[in-house]
């Protein structure tokens, strides 16, 4: 009958590329262990429960910013510096390069517009 079409390639960037979530869990974790907390404390000054906050730990679970605002406020981080060391965990390591890109473009603007100065007649484009 019909042969099974599979998507390699998807599943070979899940493997390479971890998501938001496990990154975010490890973070919540080295955290609440560098202040060497136990879970249910942790838990009970965010108010959830600390099944769910080990589900966020691990990845499990997506938590809202309401979640994650009331878990980092009870580790005493605000929610810019967690998603600050999440991204920072995410980042490659090198940094990532195109053949085709060699640096900024210049785009034209409408110089007809009525405020339109020689300065802004072009735009760099990343």
């Amino acid at each position: 009958m019909g042969e099974m079409i599979g998507f390699p390639d998807a599943a070979a960037r899940r493997r390479t590329r971890p998501l938001w979530r496990h990154v975010l869990g490890e973070v919540l974790r080295d955290e609440r262990q560098d202040q060497e907390r136990i879970l249910t404390e942790v838990a009970r000054t965010a108010g959830v429960s600390p099944q769910y906050l080990s589900e966020v730990e691990r990845g499990r679970k997506e938590a809202s910013s309401e979640v994650l605002g009331a878990v980092g406020d009870a580790l005493g981080l605000d929610l810019a510096e967690l998603a600050t060391r999440v991204a920072s965990r995410l980042a490659p390591r090198e940094p990532i390069r195109s053949e085709t890109r060699r640096g900024p473009v210049a785009v034209p603007t409408r110089m007809d517009a009525p405020s339109a100065r020689p300065a802004d007649a072009y735009l760099l484009a990343a």
